[in-house]
């Protein structure tokens, strides 16, 4: 095995023997150099995996010899010792991006631990993971097997996802364990929504937070208190992927970190219509048969929106005065903002972001896409990368700035699909993967949740005889013909519409300004 070597400049290079030695009997190779131009030209023709650099040396200074350094060698973490524990020399040296700073005389044990903590950390935290996920592993069973509430179900969920962002920063072999695991939780979460879904559309038991609850009980509240509010929408928006850009969001809020339950079926012309308007789709349907546009039909099934939100604000005899935007391209952001002081003197401004639904389609039609995105992880960091450098970013800066409230949100998940189910049906039949509605159709029960009674579940349904299926798990519909190319193009792609812990738990994050 190939030994880790250091390189350690230092014009007093005679008191390095000490550290020499201790380097040495824990298995490392030590090179030394006198100067900064000699270090310089060890870099160029030699590998170190980690520089320790004086500052105070004879010719070039050490933060001159860290500027030529990162020219060539950038990779290599360099930390910088010095007798000096003067601010200004600090800041300079943190400013070209030290790995680390030590102060003379310096401590063998602190030398090990800054050694562990960049060349080892990896490693150290991988194992620390593995270690401490077997020990989670059995009761984070129990809890999902005892999970009787919604409120439960947010909570493992949390968990799972922690641990699933955890092991794959660390490609750690606990991986496959954690996914059989989420699909074992899956597999229960599908069995509680059997069990409890009708109920919560009846009104008869207490239920959580819905899709159409959102306005009256997370918007209309902070309205009542004079805010100003923000609702910024992103189609697609997993909790995990909040995650992965909360802490972007954090340099300019503070958050409450929240979940709601995506209403059935998990897809934009459901679940956002129904938080927009505040009511059930059979409800919108019923009231404004209008704006309310059949599956079969080929118009957008979103086109109201606005419409609907406006008709919600009437109902709750409120008069506040709003905007509402829908963005699909980074030229629509910066439009929206040069917008923003007429925004700003709305009482709400209701955004909506398209991209991740945009990309998660994109994922199902484009090799390229499926590369970036191959899996949950991949998934994550394309959407840290978009919202870093998306007008979404300068926006949320702004709005900060002027102290205006932000709820930042989604109207529904989605899921990485692999296991097609077989389902015959008539033709007249809508197109998602993940759910399907009309009559004659043959499937799996086992497989699905299904409802031949929509109304019960707060839906539409075209004739008497319509029900609607939802797949579960990391299951789509496929039919019968076509099977093995239709399997190929889908599987493995992120889908909607059905029943999922990734699908239905969504975030809702409530943001004040810092």
């Amino acid at each position: 095995m190939k030994k880790t070597r250091f390189l350690w400049v230092d014009d007093e290079i005679e008191l390095m023997k000490p550290y020499r030695l201790f380097l040495e009997e824990k298995g490392y190779e030590l090179e030394s150099a006198n100067n900064g131009r000699d270090a310089v030209d060890l870099c160029r023709n030699e590998h170190f995996d980690m520089i320790f650099l004086d500052e105070h040396m004879p010719g070039i200074s050490g933060l001159e010899t860290l500027s030529q350094i990162a020219m060539i060698r950038p990779e290599i973490p360099v930390v910088m010792v010095t007798k000096s524990e003067d601010e200004g020399i600090m800041e300079k040296a943190i400013g070209r991006k030290i790995a680390d700073y030590l102060i003379k005389p310096v401590n063998p044990n602190q030398l090990l631990i800054t050694i562990k903590k960049h060349l080892d950390k990896n490693e150290i935290i991988r194992e620390a993971n593995i270690i401490n996920f077997r020990e989670e592993y059995l009761p984070l069973n129990d809890e999902i097997n005892r999970c009787q509430t919604a409120e439960e179900w947010a909570y493992v969920y949390k968990k799972l996802l922690h641990w699933e962002i955890e092991l794959s920063q660390t490609h750690s072999p606990m991986h496959e364990m954690l996914q059989s695991q989420m699909m074992e939780a899956n597999n229960e979460f599908a069995k509680f929504i059997r069990r409890n879904y009708e109920k919560w559309l009846s009104g008869k038991d207490e239920r959580p937070m819905l899709s159409f609850d959102v306005f009256p009980k997370v918007v209309f509240p902070l309205l009542d208190k004079g805010e100003k509010v923000f609702f910024i929408l992103i189609d697609n928006f997993r909790l995990d992927q909040w995650y992965a850009v909360k802490d972007i969001v954090s340099e300019w809020f503070s958050y409450v970190d929240n979940t709601f339950f995506s209403i059935l079926p998990t897809a934009t012309q459901y679940a956002r219509n129904a938080m927009m308007a505040g009511l059930t789709p059979k409800q919108i349907a019923d009231n404004y048969p209008e704006y309310w546009v059949d599956e079969t039909k080929a118009e957008s099934k979103n086109a109201n929106e606005e419409f609907l939100l406006r008709k919600q604000l009437e109902r709750h005899r409120r008069d506040e005065s709003f905007s509402y935007y829908k963005i699909n391209t980074a030229e629509e952001g910066e439009h929206l903002l040069r917008l923003f002081p007429e925004m700003a003197r709305k009482d709400l401004n209701v955004l909506v972001y398209n991209f991740l639904d945009m990309l998660s389609h994109a994922r199902s039609e484009s090799d390229v896409i499926r590369e970036l995105a191959s899996d949950e992880a991949a998934y994550r960091s394309l959407t840290q990368s978009w919202f870093l450098h998306s007008p979404l970013s300068p926006l949320l800066r702004k709005i900060s700035e002027n102290g205006c409230k932000a709820i930042l949100t989604t109207d529904h998940g989605t899921i990485r699909v692999k296991n097609p189910l077989k389902i015959v049906s008539d033709k007249d039949i809508n197109a998602n993967l993940r759910y399907k509605t009309g009559k004659n159709l043959t499937y799996d029960p086992a497989k699905v949740v299904e409802t031949p009674f929509p109304e019960k579940f707060g839906l539409p349904s075209a004739n008497l005889s319509s029900r609607y299926i939802f797949a579960t798990d990391n299951n789509f519909f496929v039919y019968p013909n076509n099977f093995n190319p239709y399997v190929s193009h889908y599987g493995n792609t992120f889908q909607h519409g059905g029943v999922s812990l990734e699908e239905m738990i969504v975030p809702l994050i409530t943001l004040s300004p810092k």
